[in-house]
């Protein structure tokens, strides 16, 4: 007997749909075609002794089953749950008339318990994009699916659940889930604040600046300055995650099987911050099975790197090119993958090897041209994409020891929403641009137009830090944000004065 039931491949942070057809006839062997990886082979062993806890069996005849597409390659142990439903259906142990319906998911342990999986929800968005009636998952999954629309979600704990649904004496209702309650219930709840942060109200105003237009930042500041303590509080400011980026964000996460059991939506910006030591594909992402990198990760959220200087210099080169598609592909022989990679850069250094390169108390002890060559580990090219260097001074003892609190993260936040609410009416209709940091060079024409001093400000500044293009375009960008800040139509001198001073590196003399 021929039965088809379907499951799905998950390719990118999207997913295929893969119909495992079953048949049964006169033999003695068990055969699976269609490019299956060595762990879909030994899904064999995994279904015998499941189907023996439920009192089934595995038919003692010939058993074939077919993959289809068979030019795509079926990995990882999720297929299991399918396999088991079509050699139940095809031997008459599980009634066949449910299996056209639903997309069924999951890997089984020995004992018949179904085990969590990678890549839920844009299987699931799939499975009702192609116009099945519901989907089969793991119980810890059902979350996660059931924020898909217009597509029953049924959890299950183990293989004799998932055979009394498919012969229907099952009464278990579908997951449903309130996704605006779910975004409001588990929203922005951080360890952290501003108001913990003494002095250092310069880099706040820059970091308040590269939150309210997505800018990326570069802060170059002696040890102990505060670099990574400001650094991990920028997603404390920014705003709230959209259903939609919740979503885009979701799915990669569930992709790279971080989302965690029985969570259903990221809910919190993402902040990922890799050690120096990160290799380039761990970063951009691939591998012989590709996943998401930590860019890819970081996707709507903050990407911190600490010690700037001290990652490779072919890992930082990598990031170039998405730091202005905002998204990486990863090629191989017989299909390219993308992964989207929209997020905000935010980078320290030191200065120095010795770390005290203008630093007020204390000397540097580098040797003469040591300190350039330091920042030539970061090049130019590089820098030119960073919209904000800014330079942080350690705090004095006085306001070490001030026990008033300061402007806490709640308010900053509410500037920054105010600009960015600006931003989203003014490219409503610019489809793939959100905030200022991604505008084209037309659109800053259109929107960041300096007057007449302006220009002459600007012109000046290119001449004397020998700024590119590039550094010209980020500055007409930064100003924008910080006139948006100021709830200012136009784009003033004072404003372009501001983001012209936000580029530190590029100073003649800075580094000796």
């Amino acid at each position: 007997m021929l039965v088809k039931c379907y499951g799905a491949a998950v390719q990118g942070i999207g997913a295929g749909i893969v119909t495992i057809e079953v048949n049964i006839s006169a033999g003695i062997r068990f055969l699976i075609v269609g490019l299956p990886d060595n762990a879909v082979r030994e899904s064999h062993e995994r279904i015998s002794s499941a189907l023996g806890f439920c009192e089934k069996r595995i038919p003692r005849m010939q058993v074939v089953i077919n993959m289809a597409p068979a030019d795509i390659r079926k990995e990882g142990s999720a297929y299991d749950l399918p396999l088991a439903v079509g050699i139940l259906a095809a031997s008459g142990q599980l009634k066949p008339d449910l299996c056209p319906d639903f997309l069924v998911m999951g890997e089984l342990s020995l004992d018949g318990m179904l085990k969590p999986i990678r890549g839920v929800l844009p299987i699931a968005l799939k499975a009702r994009d192609e116009g099945f009636k519901g989907i089969v998952l793991p119980l810890e999954n059902a979350r996660e699916a059931a924020v898909v629309e217009g597509l029953d979600v049924f959890g299950m704990a183990n293989l004799q659940e998932v055979i009394q649904f498919f012969n229907g004496h099952s009464s278990a209702p579908p997951v449903r889930l309130d996704k605006s309650q779910l975004l409001t219930d588990e929203h922005q709840f951080y360890g952290m604040d501003f108001s913990e942060v003494k002095g250092q109200e310069s880099v706040k105003r820059a970091l308040e600046i590269a939150a309210a237009g997505a800018h990326n930042i570069v802060m170059i500041g002696p040890p102990g300055a505060g670099k990574s303590m400001l650094a991990r509080r920028i997603p404390t400011i920014m705003p709230p995650l959209t259903l939609q980026e919740a979503i885009e964000t979701t799915k990669i996460h569930s992709v790279a099987g971080i989302t965690g059991s029985g969570n259903a939506l990221v809910v919190q910006r993402p902040f990922r911050s890799p050690h120096h030591t990160i290799s380039d594909i761990a970063l951009v992402g691939g591998g012989n099975v590709p996943q998401p990198g930590e860019i890819s990760l970081a996707h709507n959220g903050v990407l911190f790197l600490d010690e700037l200087p001290e990652f490779k210099r072919s890992v930082l080169e990598v990031m170039r090119q998405p730091l202005e598609d905002r998204k990486i592909q990863i090629a191989r022989a017989r299909y390219t993958l993308e992964y989207p990679a929209s997020f905000m850069l935010v980078a320290s250094m030191n200065p120095c090897p010795c770390g005290y390169y203008n630093h007020p108390e204390r000397e540097c002890v580098c040797a003469p041209g040591v300190v350039q060559k330091y920042l030539n580990r970061i090049s130019g090219p590089l820098l030119d994409r960073i919209d904000i260097h800014i330079e942080i001074v350690p705090v004095n003892f006085d306001k070490l020891a001030d026990h008033r609190e300061t402007e806490p993260s709640e308010k900053i936040r509410k500037r920054v929403l105010r600009a960015r609410e600006i931003q989203e009416l003014r490219f409503s209709d610019c489809e793939g641009v959100y905030c200022n940091a991604q505008m084209t060079s037309r659109q800053l024409r259109k929107y960041s137009v300096p007057d007449k001093a302006g220009i002459e400000l600007l012109k000046n500044a290119m001449r004397r830090l020998h700024l590119s293009a590039r550094a010209y375009d980020r500055i007409l960008k930064v100003a924008r944000t910080i006139a948006d800040l100021e709830d200012s139509s136009s784009v003033k001198v004072h404003h372009l004065a501001e983001a012209i001073n936000y580029r530190n590196l590029d100073r003649e003399g800075w580094a000796g």
